[in-house]
């Protein structure tokens, strides 16, 4: 769904971002009806776990990056949250090159949760600008701490290996 989301945002106009909004919803719920049904029925498979979370940061990059564009979304909130999926992305690289697991955490999907929230309120035309930063203050704080998260983790596994 993520190039349909695409193509309405970059075509403009208020049916199209509502129609934009109404997707990006849609691919949202299934995103985690699949998460929740995978684990839940142990159909997990290591190419799902490396598709899964990338499917994740193309739906909510995307809109993001083509919002930016559009002059909608903040550019500066944009880049913590770019940087914080590039950062963790390298640090699960890294880990997986030394054979060490690092699931995603609680807290990474409750930062995977106001991210939707954050763009939705920025896809749907008229929200209050304050609403809209309200909703990207709360993405950003669990962004900066989900990531920093990861890193503590990552520093306490590297710990108990060389141990």
């Amino acid at each position: 769904m993520v190039p349909v989301i695409a193509i309405l945002i970059l075509a403009d106009g208020d049916r199209a971002r509502y129609a934009a909004a109404a997707l990006f919803l849609v691919a949202s719920a299934s995103d985690f009806l699949d998460g929740y049904l995978a684990r839940r029925h142990s159909m997990t498979t290591v190419t799902g776990e490396w598709l899964d979370p990338l499917s994740d940061k193309l739906l909510v990059l995307t809109p993001i990056v083509l919002l930016v564009y559009d002059g909608v979304f903040p550019w500066w909130g944009a880049l913590i949250i770019i940087g914080r999926e590039i950062a963790v992305s390298l640090l699960r690289h890294s880990l997986g090159r030394r054979e060490m697991s690092m699931p995603a955490s609680t807290m990474g999907k409750v930062k995977a949760v106001t991210q939707m929230v954050a763009v939705t309120l920025y896809l749907l035309p008229g929200v209050a600008d304050w609403a809209r930063l309200l909703g990207l203050g709360v993405a950003l704080v669990f962004t900066v701490w989900s990531g920093a998260e990861y890193f503590v983790k990552a520093e306490t596994l590297a710990r108990r290996q060389k141990a």
